[in-house]
């Protein structure tokens, strides 16, 4: 409990002691000075995420990053573990990157300004005019040359292991023509599992499977695709 407390201490004053950074970010932003706007969000964001996973005590061991495409946006397709995915995969895959994020974070005072300036997309799962607005909105940024990472299970597991896949999640690779990159969160579920507040320390596996480009046959079937993203993420996670 005491780690849990410490944690949550460093996560408020760190959002905190960011703020003059966050009106230069909004400075630059008036300015229309996107490219600077974007490396000083994308290096706040990266140092924020590899900063609270040490502060969970947990080590992120990372197997795979030569698969990511270079110069060209990816659709970032990954399992959802804990809490602390966002912050593992901000710090760890070394690519400016936004999140497709559920609607409770932009209720988030400064967590919600930072995730809208890193190009994040807030959805209501349960309103289908939100979701479909969502899913256009994605299919621009990643038009425009900017990567994102969805969650297709829609929650976290409570147990670690992967779920179905929500229908339709991968519409934004294949409405967008981006490749898709699978990623696989491994053991990061020991750290904050689902349902609970405490933290205590893990070692995460984080893999990054090659990509999966539209053009591929497989693309021409959404369902056969949405299965063998699964499948790749599933065997990732079961294999020792």
């Amino acid at each position: 409990m005491f780690r849990t407390v410490i944690w949550i201490i460093y996560f408020i004053f760190r959002i905190l002691f960011l703020t003059p950074r966050l009106i230069k970010v909004k400075s630059l932003h008036s300015q229309n000075r996107i490219e600077e706007k974007d490396k000083l969000v994308y290096s706040t964001a990266r140092s924020w995420g590899r900063d609270l996973v040490k502060q969970s005590g947990s080590k992120v061991k990372v197997v795979g990053e030569e698969n990511i495409p270079k110069d060209k946006s990816v659709l970032f397709v990954s399992n959802h573990q804990s809490n602390l995915d966002i912050p593992i995969l901000l710090g760890f895959i070394d690519r400016p990157k936004a999140f497709v994020a559920k609607a409770e974070l932009s209720k988030f005072p400064l967590l919600s300004t930072w995730m809208e300036f890193l190009n994040c997309i807030f959805i209501d799962r349960g309103n289908a005019r939100e979701s479909l607005r969502a899913i256009k909105a994605g299919i621009k940024l990643l038009k425009e040359g900017y990567s994102l990472v969805i969650f297709p299970e829609g929650t976290r597991s409570k147990d670690g292991k992967l779920m179905e896949f929500k229908p339709g999640s991968l519409k934004l690779a294949t409405k967008s023509g981006a490749p898709i990159v699978p990623v696989t969160i491994k053991g990061a579920n020991e750290i904050m599992p689902s349902g609970k507040l405490a933290i205590r320390p893990a070692n995460v596996e984080l893999i990054i499977s090659k990509p999966i480009y539209m053009d591929e046959d497989i693309a021409k079937d959404s369902n056969a695709l949405t299965e063998t993203v699964r499948n790749v993420i599933n065997e990732n996670l079961n294999r020792d």
